[in-house]
């Protein structure tokens, strides 16, 4: 009985393919591949706060994700400030703080904001209720999400009366409105505006 032979160039040819179909298998003791560290923040919390120190201690709700989270900011207010005074000027530092720019840590956490600066607030007119704020820009033409936080951070003030609601308006002879901050506003304000009814003096 005659055994095949074995030509040179087979015998060459063995170790290729040896190493071909190990190539082709995934080895069950391969270690898992390192796809970078992880996030160094995690998303919508800060391990610092922009609260500076001195002033009164507010919050102010930035957008982050899809929804309003409150954030720690100071406003300043000198003492001895009358009540109908300090309320705006209360409304005012909130007003200013929204329109800042996030900080770096904030910016990283996913934090924005959509208010623009330059916007001015002032008291009431003598037909408006007591706790009205008049905003320099018409509460209509604000975008959804600078309105959402504008109401929801004023009324969560000592802007407002701490009922989840604040008065606002305009600068022309449109009524002043109550706008709420509600649940919905708070986690979906691109979908959810802040209701609103209007009021008359009383």
């Amino acid at each position: 009985m005659r055994r095949p032979r074995v030509t040179l160039r087979q015998l060459l040819a063995l170790p290729v393919l040896a190493v071909l179909v190990a190539g082709c298998g995934i080895r069950s003791t391969e270690v898992p591949t390192d796809f970078g560290p992880a996030p160094s923040r995690v998303r919508c919390s800060l391990s610092e706060s922009a609260q500076a120190s001195g002033g009164l201690a507010v919050q102010v709700f930035l957008l982050c994700g899809s929804s309003l989270v409150a954030v720690d900011r100071t406003v300043r207010v000198p003492d001895g400030t009358e009540d109908s005074a300090r309320r705006v000027q209360v409304a005012q530092g909130l007003l200013d703080q929204l329109a800042e720019t996030p900080s770096a840590a904030e910016r990283d956490a996913g934090y924005q904001t959509y208010v623009r600066g330059g916007t001015t607030v002032s008291g009431p007119r003598p037909k408006d209720p007591e706790d009205t704020l008049r905003l320099s820009t018409p509460p209509a033409e604000l975008s959804r999400y600078a309105l959402a936080q504008l109401v929801c951070t004023f009324s969560d003030s000592a802007a407002a009366e701490g009922d989840g609601s604040v008065i606002l308006g305009g600068p022309g002879t449109a009524p002043v409105r109550r706008y709420d901050c509600t649940d919905e506003v708070r986690s979906q304000p691109s979908s959810h505006q802040p209701p609103s009814s209007e009021v008359t003096k009383g």
